[in-house]
């Protein structure tokens, strides 16, 4: 089996080979790889049955006809102590200070395995709060999801990979404000995404235009216009496509579930919705591989076909939760006791442009429906299979058949549910599919439409580098293979710059109506679009049954992973003269430039540090352009003469550059930082990028930065001072694996508050 591209083999190395460095055999070709993956797989089988079950699995995963989730692909087989569940959601957060920490941990511990996270954040009591036994007032919940995304930053810096969090909040807490406002801080909560648990009775106080109580615990502490709470969630996203929407009665109700157990968060992408210490892994049919005679009349997938390949899915899934380990045993004894597989599709876009079908018409939907009942009614069958030949989960109970998934079941297939059980008590789910749709040739992405036909792709290099690798769709690779040089019609090659936020949100209802869980998937909606149409996106959402929505439109807060050529540097059909021009040219130096020097006093430094940040207009906008560090102390001269020219580097490059203030303001000097302005600053280093940050968010440099000008910092010359920490408020020295300042000595040890880091002697 090849590659068809260089950039699927170029994934399949850096993500999912096994090269083993100590000695024993890994993959030297993707066939290796399934090899290795089938045989581990069905190591759940009786002895008997193994090698039957190997070839079974081994025929589904060639050509990428089924794909298991990443964590499968490069973890089952490798004897490596790694999970191979993708989603989690953390326990239940108690409302107590040692309750909060050890929930931290369990999340690092997750984490470290390679697990994505979900918590709800809404048990924790609401900022203001007293607290009885030590005289203080409660933090509240957002200061400690700041804990939670300073740990998954320290597991990203110990070498892991990204870290994926989803922090929740019920729309009654009290700080359901300050949530939904968070992200409006480029810094902040960086590694979250946000999502808002919707209540029927919130939509229901909505549409009377009522007042709704933000409670805790039983206590109302003020009311506010539904309208305005409202308003406000839907302005954020509008700003910053965040939070997404979650209607958790709605998750509730329709949970196969139920009886035993109640949902509060979902994972990081959105696409399962857990109970406490719930775990899920994930698994995709790919449709487009399935297509027959494409773009032709006769185009199809064989119905027999695809209900087959569903089976020996659900077993490979059912067998993993088996052969996997967990990060905690609450993990373990949670998944053993309901079996909890998500099986999705990915490529429906590219399908249905094979069967001659735009996404999002109402044939698509058609078709989109019949794939998705063929699935579910396929795998639910293969379930009752295995329970009778294996046993039903723990958890199961006969009042199952009661639960709306279930209950659209067709007679035959609930019947032999209640005569033989089930093996897994949620089945389906759809997820986004990321780096193993462009493993798999560049298919389609999940349920999502096709993004663009041809496109830049960012890739993060092991240095930390970015680069672009262009991409093109795997539907257009097929048409020009078979219609070589003949235009596409537009009609039917539409994507998801050109569809309407309603074709989005068609197809996500469709699609929700026969899935367990829930969807991964973004509407796309145009910059343009006005603030009242989009609210009427979510309220549509509501009325069609969806779970949970996120929404994207084009903002200045938020980057893209993605870019499309714009029309000026590539004509789209590939042919010369169309070259585009270099993306990372420097821009050059204007003989003039105006700028600011900022003067830093830093008490560990015998002189004064100088920063001067020049500027270069362009459209109206300025953007920073260069910077010089300046200071009379020589013992700074190597690094800050160094450290200019790589910013400096990275100003003239354009684009968006908030990421450099970021980096340097957590940079921790393990011999104390200073007080500034009332703030702490742990290092000289974090204090220029302070200094640049502000700089970037003065009034003109709002549109850029994306801060708005009633928060803008006012640029002039001044003098920034720094204090020492007095000794009694001085925090504990730098942690040696985190680098956080919370280390404490006692008791002939060194401990650390935030990693759990322990040295003693």
């Amino acid at each position: 089996m090849q590659f068809s591209n260089a950039l699927a083999r170029e994934i399949w190395d850096a993500k999912y080979r096994f090269s083993p460095t100590d000695g024993r055999p890994g993959d030297t070709t993707v066939d290796d790889m399934i090899e290795r993956v089938s045989r581990a797989v069905a190591e759940a089988e009786v002895p008997a049955l193994r090698k039957k079950w190997s070839a079974r699995f081994a025929k589904a995963l060639t050509d990428f006809r089924f794909i298991p989730g990443g964590r499968i692909l490069a973890g089952a087989g490798t004897e490596r102590r790694v999970t191979l569940f993708n989603c989690f959601v953390m326990g239940t957060i108690p409302d107590s200070l040692d309750g909060i920490f050890a929930h931290l941990g369990e999340a690092a511990r997750t984490m470290q395995q390679g697990g994505g996270v979900g918590m709800d954040f809404s048990t924790i009591r609401p900022k203001g709060s007293y607290v009885v036994g030590v005289a203080a007032d409660a933090s509240g919940p957002l200061s400690f999801m700041d804990c939670w995304d300073s740990m998954c930053r320290t597991v990203m810096s110990a070498g892991q990979r990204r870290g994926a969090m989803m922090g929740c909040l019920h729309i009654g807490h009290p700080d359901i404000e300050e949530f939904i406002d968070a992200k409006q801080d480029r810094a902040r909560l960086r590694n979250f995404n946000l999502s808002v648990l919707v209540s029927d009775a919130f939509m229901e106080c909505l549409a009377q235009k009522g007042e709704w109580p933000l409670s805790f615990e039983g206590k109302t502490h003020r009311t506010v216009a539904a309208t305005d709470l409202w308003e406000r969630l839907m302005r954020s996203t509008y700003d910053t496509a965040e939070p997404g929407v979650i209607f958790v009665d709605r998750v509730n109700q329709q949970n196969n579930l139920n009886y035993c157990e109640t949902i509060s968060a979902s994972n990081p992408c959105g696409e399962q919705m857990l109970p406490p210490y719930g775990a899920c892994l994930l698994g995709s049919i790919n449709l487009a591989a399935l297509v027959e005679n494409h773009f032709t009349k006769s185009a199809q997938i064989d119905d027999a076909a695809l209900g087959d390949l569903v089976t020996t899915a659900v077993r490979f899934l059912d067998n993993v939760v088996d052969i996997s380990l967990f990060p905690l045993p609450q993990q373990e004894a949670e998944a053993k006791a309901k079996r909890r597989i998500g099986l999705g599709i990915t490529g429906l876009a590219d399908a249905l442009l094979f069967c001659g079908t735009a996404y999002g018409s109402d044939e698509a939907t058609a078709l989109t429906r019949h794939w998705l009942a063929i699935i579910k009614r396929s795998a639910y069958q293969a379930s009752a299979a295995l329970a009778a030949e294996k046993g039903s989960f723990p958890a199961f109970h006969k009042k199952i058949l009661k639960r709306p998934g279930l209950a659209s079941l067709d007679s035959a297939t609930r019947k032999l549910i209640r005569q033989q059980g089930l093996r897994n008590g949620c089945l389906t789910s759809i997820a986004p599919t990321g780096t193993t749709s462009l493993l798999a040739g560049n298919v389609s992405s999940g349920i999502e439409p096709v993004f663009a036909y041809s496109y830049n792709r960012r890739i993060l290099n092991a240095d930390g580098s970015t680069r672009e690798e262009k991409v093109e769709d795997y539907a257009m690779q097929k048409w020009r293979e078979i219609r070589g040089d003949e235009i596409p019609p537009a009609e039917l090659f539409v994507s998801a710059q050109t569809l309407a936020p309603a074709d989005h949100l068609k197809m996500l209802a469709a699609a929700q109506q026969l899935i367990d869980s829930s969807i991964s998937k973004t509407i796309n909606c145009p910059e343009n679009i006005d603030f009242d149409s989009f609210t009427d996106v979510y309220l549509e959402g509501y009325r069609l049954g969806c779970k949970g929505m996120t929404t994207y439109r084009p903002n200045a807060i938020t980057g893209a992973v993605l870019s499309v050529d714009s029309p000026k540097k590539t004509s789209g059909t590939g042919g010369k003269g169309n070259k585009p021009s270099h993306p990372t040219a420097l821009v050059p130096r204007q003989d003039r430039l105006t700028g600011a020097t900022y003067k830093l006093k830093w008490p560990h430094s015998a002189h004064a540090v100088y920063v001067t940040i020049n500027d270069l207009t362009e459209n109206g906008k300025q953007q920073p352009f260069e910077i010089f560090i300046n200071s009379k102390n020589m013992e700074h001269y190597a690094w800050t003469l160094g450290l200019t020219r790589m910013i400096s580097a990275v100003f003239r490059r354009g684009g968006d550059v908030a990421f450099v203030h970021e980096e340097l303001k957590a940079v921790f000097d393990p011999g104390g930082g200073s007080w500034i302005q009332g703030r702490y600053v742990p290092s000289l280093l974090a204090a220029i990028g302070s200094i640049i940050e502000r700089h970037m968010q003065g009034p003109e440099h709002a549109a850029v930065a994306g801060v708005s000008a009633q928060h803008a910092f006012v640029r002039e010359d001044q003098m920034i001072s720094a204090e020492p920490m007095p000794e009694r408020e001085r925090p504990g020295e730098c942690c040696r694996q985190c680098g956080s300042l919370s280390l404490v000595r006692k008791e002939g040890c060194d401990s650390c508050l935030d990693c759990g880091y322990s040295r003693c002697g």
